[in-house]
């Protein structure tokens, strides 16, 4: 299991208006990134790769 105290978390300033139906992400990390529901914030965090979050947002930005 990753320790995520340190990570600070952002949303994204396109996510204005949603409702807060939104997803923070903790891009501080040194080998991982943490992502989470911007509503339940002592909830699960999903964590994965510097690499596969790279991979990830680059294919949402060929959408």
């Amino acid at each position: 299991m990753t320790d995520l105290t340190g990570a600070i978390w952002r949303k994204s300033g396109r996510s204005g208006s949603s409702g807060g139906n939104c997803v923070e992400v903790a891009g501080n990390l040194t080998t991982v990134v943490g992502i989470r529901d911007s509503k339940d914030p002592a909830g699960p965090a999903l964590v994965v790769s510097r690499s596969a979050f790279r991979t990830f947002t680059a294919s949402l930005k060929t959408r």
